[in-house]
């Protein structure tokens, strides 16, 4: 493999001093490989990528699988433990777009070399400590760098952000006031938990013994202040994560019962985030919650939603306790795995998200997109996003730092997913 790789060298350089547009760091991870394999069949002619991660011989081996466009992009060696090997990837790049989790034990030293060398950064972390340890330890550097560091740029919640987003844009256009009470329904879904998000639970679960994270998880607005400024916030001033409500409260419209959305204490705090980093453009009655459709059977909807809120603390527990994550583990996806091509093919999500505004109109914003959502759809919205920072640099907000999709992004990375076959739309309802 002599010449293969590079693990510090630079070659030749683009006008600004950056060799790669893309750098894929953990192409040889499950999701990694996708979102390589992505970007060999979607990005635009001229991207220049390199893949990245610890061992070379793999780096190679899935090089070899992907498309014949991307047997000619280097292959550069850095492994997350050398904080001298990620910096020297990081400054070869205009954008590193990372699956390496779960963050919190692979991701603080990589966050941190983006943010000083002022190269925008993309991951799919849904793990509020290691967010809000980036926030404290990176915000201020990557703003004086002019870093973009976006977190949680797949599933985990680009369609929690961008469909709040959307909602803003249209209320505004409309001149319909301000949003107040707002819910994500996660209308359907086909497509399991990847073995990277399983792992990241676990370390939450072990991570949340410890009081502080604790109580940091368990804060609505935890997300929303600044370097180590961490608002102190009631849990009732923001709806609960495991809230089961009447689906007509929501929206006259819907009908049924409506469990928990198991990916609400992250996503819900990404929203907050956005709108503080939007200067609270959403409004001061915006509040934000995330359900799940079980039904509209009222009697039936309203059993499975109790049957899935007590299944989702029964698990969040089971992950904490020793004995019970043990048994769990020989039955839940691994690091690396994921279903077949076929399996993936098959998925799909639709999202939609309702509010009634301060002059009492009401809309809806819908994402729809085909594609198992934590694999094949999020390679999807991860390389898209990768691909908004690296080329469309001249139509993206000013703002720099640690910031969310929708902040970093909006109406850029809503106007490539929809290229890319996404549905986003926001429209009033009569």
């Amino acid at each position: 493999m002599t010449g293969e790789s590079d693990q510090t060298g630079a070659q030749q350089s683009d006008a600004t001093g950056r060799e790669f547009d893309v750098v894929v760091y953990g192409a040889t991870g499950y999701v990694g490989e996708l979102t390589a394999r992505y970007l060999a069949d979607h990005a635009p002619i001229g991207t220049k990528v390199a893949l990245a991660g610890r061992n070379e011989t793999k780096l190679a081996t899935v090089r070899k699988r992907l498309p014949e466009r991307a047997q000619s992009w280097p292959l550069i060696v850095a492994d997350s433990s050398s904080p001298s090997a990620l910096d020297a990837m990081v400054a070869r790049t205009r954008v590193v777009c990372t699956t390496v989790g779960p963050y919190l034990k692979y991701g603080e030293s990589l966050v941190v070399a983006a943010a000083t060398a002022g190269t925008d950064y993309v991951d799919l972390t849904g793990e509020v400590p290691f967010v809000r340890y980036s926030i404290d330890k990176a915000h201020e550097t990557a703003a004086a760098s002019g870093a973009r560091i976006v977190h949680s740029c797949g599933f985990d919640s680009i369609p929690s952000d961008l469909g709040v987003y959307a909602l803003y844009q249209k209320i505004s256009d409309d001149d319909a006031g301000q949003l107040t009470d707002t819910t994500l329904v996660m209308r359907a879904m086909r497509g399991g938990l990847s073995g990277g998000t399983i792992d990241s639970m676990r370390v939450l679960a072990e991570q949340a013994k410890d009081s502080q994270i604790r109580r940091l998880m368990l804060n609505p607005q935890s997300l929303s202040g600044g370097p180590g400024e961490v608002p102190k916030a009631s849990l009732s001033s923001e709806p609960s994560d495991l809230n089961i409500v009447s689906a007509k409260k929501v929206d006259p419209s819907l009908r049924g019962t409506l469990a928990p959305f198991f990916m609400a204490g992250h996503n819900t705090r990404i929203v907050r985030r956005s709108n503080v980093l939007l200067d609270n453009a959403y409004g001061p009655d915006f509040h934000y919650a995330e359900t799940m459709n079980v039904g509209s059977i009222p009697a039936v909807s309203t059993i499975t939603a109790g049957a899935v809120g007590v299944g989702t603390g029964a698990f969040l527990g089971a992950m904490s306790f020793g004995p019970t994550r043990r048994l769990l583990d020989r039955v839940l996806p691994k690091p690396g795995s994921g279903p077949s091509e076929k399996a993936r093919d098959n998925g799909y999500f639709v999202s939609e998200g309702y509010t009634r505004t301060t002059t009492g109109r009401r809309f809806r914003a819908q994402m729809r997109a085909q594609g198992d959502p934590g694999y094949k759809a999020t390679a999807v919205m991860l390389g898209e996003s990768a691909l908004t920072l690296a080329l469309d640099r001249d139509n993206l907000p000013p703002r720099t730092g640690v910031l969310t999709p929708a902040a970093a992004m909006g109406d850029a990375l809503i106007g490539r997913l929809r290229t890319a076959g996404f549905t986003i739309e926001a429209t009033e309802l009569r």
